[in-house]
This record gives C-alpha cells, sequence and structure tokens, in this order.
C-alpha cells in the first residue's frame, strides 16, 4: 500500500526529533517543522562529528561547538547544497562557526518544550528554481501624500510587470518628506487586518526586478535584512499569516508609539527579541539581493533594489550605537542584555523571576541546554508562585552585572545558576519561599 507524502513527512520528523534527542537537543514543533523543511530542501540530515562529514547529508546538525581547526574543516567539507543547523544556536560557543557561513535563519525558544534558539545557515542561499504563485504573497507600500504618485511610479510599474498583487497608499504623515516609524508600523498593520496573503512591505522608491520566491519557499513568521550583518533594516520587511508574525508586527508599532525619538531599525530588532523570546518566532534573514542599492555591483541581478545612496555604509543614525548587541545580532541569537525565553505560568500574582545561567562560555554546549531545559523543566512543573520566568545566558561577568541590573529595573528576583549543577523540581517553590519579606530585591546563588 503506498504511503501518503503526509505520513512519509510525519515519520521524517519523528525520525528527526528522535536523533536530535539523542544528542541532547530538544526542540518544540515549530523548530522541528523547519528542520522538516530543510531536509526536504537540502536532503538528508546528519550529526556533525567524529564520524561524520557534509556528504553524509546535506542537511548538516552540529551538536557541538567544533574547535577553530574542526569549523575551518567543516566549512571546507560544505557545498552550496548544504545547510547548516544548530540547536542550540543560544549558545555564543557556536559564533566563530556562523561567522564563517551565511545565516539564513532562526526560530526562537519554544518554551518549555524547546528552550533553545534554532539556528541554519550555509555558503549562500541557493536560487529558487521552481516558480511560485504570485497570487500567495502582496506587496504593500506607503509614502507621505505631499510627494505624490511619482514617489511609487517606479515599484507600481515593476509590480505590474511582475504579476504580483499589490497595495500602494499615500498616507497623512507628520513630516511632508518622510514617515515615522509609527506611521509605518500603523499601516503595515493595517495591511496585515484587511488582507489574507503574507505581506511584503517595501519602501516606495523600491524596485523589484524578480519574484520574491525565497519569501514563498522558506514562508517564515518574519524575514528581514541586516544592514552590516547586525542592523535590521526596515525598508524591506516580510510578515507571514501567523499568531508569531502579528505578535512582532503589533510589539514593533506599541514600540514605535511609546519610543518615538528612538531610530525605527533599534525598535524593530528590540521587538525581534522580545518576541522571540516568547514564542517560536520562524525568522529568515534576507540576503543582499532583497537589499541592493541601486548603482552598486550585483544590483542588476538583484530581486529588490533600493533609491539609496551606493556609498550607503550604515542606516542607523549612529555607528556606535548598540555596541554590546553587534556580536550576538551578527550570530543570530539574543545578546546578554536580552532574556533567552520568557514563560508565563497561571499564577495570579505580580511576582516574576529571572535566572541567569553564567559561566556558559567555559560550560559545554550540552550541559548549558540541559540546564536550560531543566530550569524551564522545573518551572512548568511548580512555578513557586512567580507569574513569569525570565532565563538569560551570560558567557562573562560583564553580561552578568548587565543581565543583573535588567532584572533589578524590573522589580525581579535574580538567581544565578552555573550549568553544571543539578536542578530540583522544586526550584521555584524552594526559592519563592527563601524570600524575604519587604520590598527589596534578593540576588540568590542557588546551591545543590
Amino acid at each position: 500500500m503506498m504511503r501518503s507524502t503526509a505520513d512519509r513527512t510525519s515519520d521524517a520528523t519523528t525520525k528527526l526529533a528522535q536523533l536530535l534527542l539523542s544528542n541532547g537537543a530538544k526542540l518544540g514543533a515549530a523548530q522541528l517543522r523547519r528542520l522538516s523543511w530543510l531536509v526536504r530542501s537540502f536532503g538528508p540530515a546528519a550529526v556533525w562529528g567524529s564520524s561524520a562529514h557534509a556528504g553524509q547529508g546535506r542537511v548538516v546538525v552540529v551538536i557541538d561547538p567544533p574547535s577553530g581547526a574542526g569549523a575551518e574543516l567543516l566549512y571546507s567539507s560544505l557545498t552550496s547544497d548544504t545547510a547548516v543547523v544548530i540547536p542550540f544556536g543560544e549558545n555564543p560557543a557556536f559564533d566563530f562557526l556562523k561567522s564563517k557561513l551565511t545565516e539564513f535563519g532562526t526560530v526562537g525558544a519554544c518554551g518549555a518544550d524547546g528552550p533553545h534558539e534554532l539556528w541554519w545557515g550555509g555558503l549562500r542561499w541557493r536560487p529558487q528554481a521552481d516558480p511560485i504563485n504570485a497570487a500567495t504573497l502582496r506587496v504593500v507600500s506607503c509614502y507621505p501624500r505631499a510627494l505624490g504618485e511619482i514617489r511609487a511610479y517606479h515599484l507600481k510599474r515593476s509590480l505590474d510587470r511582475l504579476g504580483l498583487p499589490f497595495t500602494i497608499e499615500a498616507i497623512d504623515t507628520v513630516h511632508d518628506d518622510r514617515l515615522l516609524a509609527s506611521e509605518k508600523a500603523d499601516f503595515i498593520l493595517r495591511m496585515w487586518k484587511r488582507h489574507d496573503e503574507p505581506l511584503l512591505f517595501v519602501d516606495a522608491d523600491t524596485m523589484l526586478q524578480a519574484l520574491p520566491s525565497l519569501l514563498v519557499e522558506a514562508d517564515g513568521d518574519f524575514a528581514v535584512h541586516k544592514w552590516n550583518s547586525w542592523e535590521m533594516s526596515t525598508r524591506t520587511l516580510y510578515f507571514g499569516r501567523s499568531t508569531a508574525a502579528e505578535a512582532m508586527l503589533l510589539t514593533w508599532q506599541e514600540l514605535t508609539h511609546s519610543y518615538v525619538a528612538v531610530w525605527e531599525g533599534y525598535l524593530l530588532d528590540q521587538a525581534w527579541s522580545l518576541t522571540s523570546s516568547q514564542m517560536p518566532l520562524d525568522t529568515v534573514w534576507l540576503p543582499r539581493s532583497y537589499h541592493a542599492v541601486a548603482g552598486e555591483a550585483g544590483a542588476r541581478r538583484a530581486t529588490i533594489v533600493h533609491n539609496l545612496a551606493p556609498t550607503t555604509a550604515d542606516l542607523g543614525p549612529d555607528p556606535d550605537f548598540a555596541d554590546a548587541v553587534r556580536a550576538a545580532r551578527r550570530a543570530g541569537r539574543s545578546g546578554a542584555r536580552d532574556s533567552l525565553i520568557v514563560l508565563n505560568s497561571t499564577a495570579t500574582s505580580d511576582k516574576a523571576i529571572t535566572v541567569i545561567l553564567r559561566d556558559v562560555e567555559a560550560a559545554g554546549a550540552r550541559a548549558t541546554a540541559a540546564s536550560l531545559q531543566a530550569v524551564t523543566r522545573a518551572f512548568t512543573a511548580d512555578c513557586g508562585g512567580f507569574a513569569r520566568l525570565e532565563v538569560s545566558l551570560c558567557p562573562w561577568q560583564d553580561d552578568v552585572r548587565v543581565a543583573r541590573e535588567a532584572a533589578f529595573l524590573a522589580h525581579n528576583k535574580v538567581v544565578e545558576i552555573d550549568p553544571a549543577q543539578e536542578l530540583p523540581n522544586d526550584l521555584f517553590r524552594t526559592l519563592a519561599a527563601s524570600e524575604t519579606k519587604g520590598r527589596s530585591v534578593n540576588v540568590t546563588r542557588y546551591q545543590r
């Protein structure tokens, strides 16, 4: 009897989950869904190690951070038909390997079911050979009414030529010559509620030269180009039709209205970090061909071309901005000052607790991952009356200080834990019982 494609896909996903679990990697449903898509797109999966090399599978799963020589060996064995997957992508020990690769995407933490950031990348994005159904995507854009229709003339012509459905509107704006971040976010949210298709937003002074097939094929929740490898650009944005995509959009909109004077790219970055810590946001990091600059080398072959000066080096207003975040964003993960994962309980209190996993640079990736799983499992089993858990990974003491200060500002109780410690299931009940009365917040180092 012939088995259906759905059955075969289900079997493959189960085998993938078992393969990862046998290596200490516990992933959630959204992460397994992305991994299954990678296997369908690139080929079978193999765990990288002493007995595995890239030729054994076109999806190479890296569980343990390779040494410098190991990273070089892995890199030299890859082809453009190979994808590299890091199930513990939140761990900074993988940053060197990531720096040698092109990052394709991440899937945020899946709660206690998968408290990790799944990272995937490779040598380069492959061109999509299969034609897409243009009706599965809608391009949206807006511009200040004072600029007139000429502002979007080339964009409209390019979309008509490609046969893509689109909505382009002139809107009333505070400034005659530019959009505020809040005006852009409001417009995109209005389009997201009006239309049923996934949305590709581009600035009006943009031209599409080819179908954005990567977005349709990857089918993520959110897609963006990182200018200079870390700085999120708001000129090309994709939002899928998912709960996570809506949460990302709503969070960004709220931040743009709350912090009007702050650069919009940073607010988008913070919205991404906040959303990724609370749900499995499936992010696709767009290649430069989706954010080419008119006149630069390669622009003629690009999918999306922006009318920017070819010498543009930085989209942000301050080249020294957010130094502490750059390394993390270049590696497609949350930095130490941001929470890796946030879990909410059913407790009716307003108490929150921050768990800092410290010295993770010195601990093995599996030990750190096991601690993450133990902490989230303990909170799910017994929250101890805490309404919210926030977990931060801190490789260095400076990171611990920053994470602790952020927790103090939020009036959270703070607990520091070593990855090697064994944690009981009643951890949070014990910590709640040890709290002192009063308004002060204690810093506790949990001991066995």
